[in-house]
Formats: C-alpha cells, sequence, structure tokens
C-alpha cells in the first residue's frame, strides 16, 4: 500500500505503462505506442497485481516484433542506464520493469531463445528481479539454467548475485515451485554467503530458512562449514545465522539453539504467567505478563506459542518472537506483552478455547488458557 493507494494499482497503473511505451517507441519508432497503452490500460482495472504483470507482458508480444530475438533486443534497448552501485530501495526494484522479465519466460523459454534469454534476466534483474521468470527455466531446463546461475554468483552486480540465491530458493513466495534438488544450490550459495551486499546475505537467509523446513540437517551443516571458514565478515554471518535459523528457533529445535550458542536445557524458568483476561473477544488484545528468573548467569531466547481454534476443528498454533537477552543469576525480571487477537491472512479465528506458553531456549516452560469469544 501507498498512501491508502493499493499496491497493484501503485505498481502498475497508467502512468507506468505509458512509460513503457514511450521508452520502447524511443527505440523502436515502429512501436505503437498510443494502441499498446490504449489497449493495456483498458485491461488493468479488475486485474491483480501479478495479472498485470502477465497482462503487460502479453501485450508486449502483440506490439512487439514476432520474432523473440528481434524483441528483446528492442527491450534491453529500453531499459534505462543502470547505475545502482548500493542498495537503496525493495527487495524487488521499480514494478514498471516487471513485465519485462514475465515475458521473457512467457514467451522464451524454449531451447531455441534459452541462452537469450536467461542472457536478458541477468540484465532485467538489475531493474526488477527476475527471480519469478527464472524458475520457469529451472524446471525446463535445470542443467543448462544452473550453469547461468553459478555464473550469476560472481558477477559483479549485487542485483544478478542475489537473483541466483533468490531464483533458487526452495520456496519462493508468490512463484512457481521448482523441482531442483535443495542441495543442488548449496555451491550457488557457497560463493554467497560472505558478499559484502546485506541484500544479497538476507536473501541467502531466506533461502537456508526456506531449506531448513525439509533439510534442517543440511542447513546446520552448511552454515557449520561456512563458520570454519575464514571468508566472511563476522557480525555479517552472525546476521545470516540468526535469519537463516528463525524457524528453527521459533520451532524449539534444539541444534538450533546449541548453532546459536544457547543451552538447550535452560536453568530459566518462567512463573507468575498471567493473562489479564481469561475470556477475550476475537479482534481484541490479550495482555501477557510473565516473570523469568535463572539461578545461573544465562543467555536466553524468549518467544511465547498462542494456540488458538480453528474454524474446521481442532489447534493451530502461531509462535511470536519476544526477546533475546542475558540473565543474571538470581535476579528476575518481569515482561509484559500485548497481543491482537484477530483473524490474518493466514490465520482464520473462530470462538473457543485457547492458551498461551512461554517458550525459552525453545523449551515450553508455562502455559495458561483463555477462551476467545465472538467478535463484538
Amino acid at each position: 500500500m501507498s498512501q491508502g493507494i493499493p499496491l497493484k494499482d501503485a505498481a502498475l497503473n497508467a502512468a507506468r505503462v505509458t512509460q513503457i511505451a514511450a521508452a520502447l517507441s524511443t527505440v523502436h519508432p515502429e512501436f505503437d505506442a498510443d494502441g499498446f497503452t490504449a489497449a493495456v490500460t483498458a485491461a488493468l482495472p479488475p486485474l491483480g497485481l501479478k495479472q498485470r504483470i502477465s497482462c503487460v507482458a502479453d501485450y508486449l508480444a502483440q506490439f512487439l516484433p514476432t520474432d523473440f530475438e528481434q524483441a528483446i533486443t528492442i527491450i534491453l534497448a529500453a531499459l534505462p542506464p543502470h547505475d545502482d552501485a548500493d542498495y537503496s530501495g525493495s527487495d524487488f526494484g521499480v514494478y514498471t520493469y516487471a513485465p519485462y522479465s514475465d515475458f521473457v519466460a512467457r514467451y522464451g523459454c524454449t531451447a531455441q531463445h534459452l541462452e537469450t534469454s536467461l542472457t536478458s534476466l541477468r540484465e532485467m534483474t538489475k531493474h526488477f528481479s527476475a527471480e519469478d521468470a527464472v524458475r520457469h527455466f529451472i524446471n525446463a531446463f535445470p542443467d543448462a539454467t544452473m550453469k547461468f546461475v553459478h555464473q550469476w554468483s560472481l558477477d559483479k552486480d549485487y542485483h544478478v548475485r542475489r537473483l541466483a540465491s533468490e531464483g533458487t530458493r526452495p520456496v519462493l513466495p508468490w512463484s512457481p515451485r521448482i523441482t531442483l534438488e535443495p542441495s543442488a544450490a548449496i555451491p550457488v550459495l557457497d560463493n554467497l554467503h560472505g558478499d559484502s551486499s546485506r541484500f544479497v546475505v538476507m536473501s541467502v537467509a531466506n533461502h537456508l530458512n526456506d531449506l531448513s523446513r525439509s533439510d534442517p540437517d543440511l542447513v546446520i551443516a552448511t552454515l557449520a562449514r561456512w563458520r570454519s571458514g575464514k571468508d566472511h565478515d563476522d557480525k555479517s554471518f552472525a546476521f545470516l545465522t540468526r535469519q537463516a535459523l528463525r524457524t528453527l528457533v521459533k520451532g524449539g529445535d534444539p541444534r538450533a539453539f546449541e548453532f546459536l550458542g544457547f543451552a538447550t536445557e535452560p536453568a530459566a524458568r518462567v512463573s507468575d504467567l498471567m493473562l489479564t483476561a481469561a475470556r477475550i473477544p476475537i479482534g481484541g488484545v490479550l495482555e501477557i505478563g510473565f516473570t523469568v528468573c535463572s539461578p545461573v548467569p544465562e543467555s536466553v531466547v524468549i518467544d511465547y506459542v498462542v494456540r488458538y481454534p480453528r474454524p474446521s476443528g481442532g489447534y493451530g498454533e502461531a509462535v511470536f518472537k519476544f526477546k533475546t537477552l542475558a540473565l543474571s543469576a538470581g535476579q528476575p525480571q518481569h515482561f509484559t506483552r500485548g497481543q491482537h487477537m484477530r483473524p490474518t491472512a493466514g490465520r482464520t479465528l473462530t470462538p473457543g478455547s485457547g492458551s498461551v506458553s512461554i517458550q525459552v531456549n525453545g523449551k515450553r516452560l508455562a502455559e495458561s488458557n483463555f477462551e476467545l469469544l465472538p467478535a463484538r
């Protein structure tokens, strides 16, 4: 959202379609800028963001030369100069350029155009991430595409290096699944984990976090191997590790805590867990209070787990990050937190019984129940 404007309208609108048309007609005067703009802007209003990207790509196919190689030459020539030496902005880039890589995926994912397509994605990703588009090529031509991906991981441009990691993530939101064996991308990440760009390092961390859901042992082993090397900045590697293991930490996996240097059997104990209201309506705020104390000096990761009833029956759980801190021996610390009990895109709430648990270094040490009531 931007100042109350839906993302789809801010990202791809009439003004940006006009910009695309102007750039293309400048380098290719035969391009019917007016016709293209009129056709696309008429089609956009009812479409969601990804549908808009595909819509523009399809109209590019209608208005550009039918020869794919010629069309790509025109698109690349229409791209503005790239001089973004340091990261600034969103993960993706400027949505004006999103339809270009989609055009490549939709019309150039063939053996005949493979080299041209992947070479063009390298240029396009500098303006808008081609992470979605490259996954079509990984599925269709895995060996050939991964050769390009390995080259990208060594590229001088950090957008291209990020593409090597982001495009091969096991689970990339809003993008097609890939059939690539998860371990196949580890050599790519080997080139990137010590990257000088936080933008790239965050992608590597997200990649490993995805992988931790299916192969935590591989993630731990990979991080251990990297840690034993000397090709990274310690502060950057600590950041990468925390982010890469965040799902395992929230799930209480002892391997993650051990790797991060926390006791898997903490001496700390939780007491005085209180919920200010044992009955709370959907949409209300659940106030949580508790005390943590350890008989020995100890570093701890404190999370809390909300168990809630599901409309279909049974229960769901949501783990919320709370605090990482060093406890002094015998010095109790009291904490409070307000948790909004409202539905989200991934969580539907229904009246019924629920509970809150306090988790310390992955161990659930205290629990209190509540009753979720209908919304007022």
